[in-house]
């Protein structure tokens, strides 16, 4: 894509919501907005969940060691949504520098395919449980889960690495612009590195839940209660593909095919740019919602959780806490952390 031929409007300029690619006012102020209310949710409940995660003892299902690398990749994205909403309130421009620009690019694509691969895992860790209970019993230890996990960040920070050493501001008729915020390059090897990155988590994640989903329906002998809650944690994660990661790949691919055809018009370059920025947008919302997936999808989580709130109206009984915590863990099983 040749970025200096783009049109950046300014906040409060008075330029056309016509302008090939130029966001318009109204555009700044709510992409603003929403950037800093996702911040503070996916801020708080990630935090939240770390500390969770990082103090329970006993040993940990690998589901919740996946989650716990999950809710990492979470924070290591959200501490960059406040220089994507100040890039909007300044109207398009970039005042951080180069190195800000080139970290905030790279933070983003390792963060959206950390957080595709480790709920891929978490598919496949209850697929496991679910269908070959007793068969997986030898693999599902948290010491594989953890050498997977760093596994999976060495790939995806070394994938996404390039960034960290390419070029990535460009002056724009005087505005200094990030190029990893909405124009990335839009070539046919971007497209195959786009469906090559996306493709194969998406593809197991699907595979893994439909296989459980006809489990749980045919023979399971998971209480309904349980089935329930797994067929619930299920539609959620699936949730959080087709709002926050499917929109946004689509939306790539197609800006790739159409945006340099020659016959393009300046109003259909502007709507691929705007769809661009939405779905950008919305891959980001999975940092705010995957505290939900913690939620419902970790026993151990809930329990934690339950015993701080309780500690909080209580005054930190001790007493009640450790009873809570012993009904709690005796009460937990590897199947029925879905």
């Amino acid at each position: 894509m040749d970025t200096t031929t783009m049109e950046v409007t300014p906040l409060f300029s008075n330029q056309s919501s016509g302008s090939c690619g130029g966001e318009t006012t109204v555009e700044n102020v709510l992409f603003g907005g929403y950037y800093i209310l996702v911040f503070l949710l996916a801020l708080n409940g990630n935090s939240l969940a770390l500390w969770i995660f990082s103090h329970q003892h006993g040993i940990s299902s690998p589901a919740n060691v996946f989650l716990l690398h999950l809710a990492v990749a979470d924070l290591s994205y959200v501490i960059i949504l406040p220089l994507r909403a100040t890039y909007h309130l300044t109207g398009g421009h970039w005042p951080f520098g180069e190195v800000p620009c080139r970290v905030a690019g790279f933070l983003f694509y390792v963060n959206m395919y950390a957080s595709l691969y480790f709920l891929a895992c978490v598919a496949g860790d209850r697929y496991l449980a679910v269908v070959h209970a007793v068969q997986s019993l030898k693999v599902r230890h948290a010491r594989y889960a953890h050498a997977a996990s760093f596994s999976l960040w060495a790939l995806v920070a070394v994938s996404m690495a390039p960034l960290l050493a390419s070029q990535q501001t460009s002056e724009v008729d005087g505005i200094t612009v990030c190029l990893q915020l909405y124009r990335e390059k839009a070539s046919r090897r971007a497209l195959i590195s786009l469906a090559v990155a996306f493709t194969p988590p998406f593809l197991a994640t699907l595979s893994c839940y439909l296989l459980i989903i006809h489990s749980l329906l045919k023979g399971s002998r998971l209480e309904p209660a349980l089935k329930l809650k797994a067929l619930r944690t299920i539609g959620l994660v699936l949730l959080i593909y087709v709002v926050c990661f499917l929109p946004y790949h689509a939306s790539r691919a197609i800006f790739i095919l159409g945006y340099s055809h020659p016959d393009i018009s300046c109003q259909t370059k502007r709507s691929l740019m705007l769809a661009n920025r939405l779905t950008s947008s919305l891959t980001c919302l999975n940092g705010a919602l995957d505290p939900l997936v913690y939620l419902f999808g970790a026993e151990k989580f809930r329990g934690s959780l339950q015993r701080l709130l309780c500690r909080d109206k209580s005054g930190g009984s001790s007493a009640t806490s450790g009873e809570l915590k012993g009904t709690r863990e005796s009460s937990v099983s590897a199947r029925s952390e879905l």
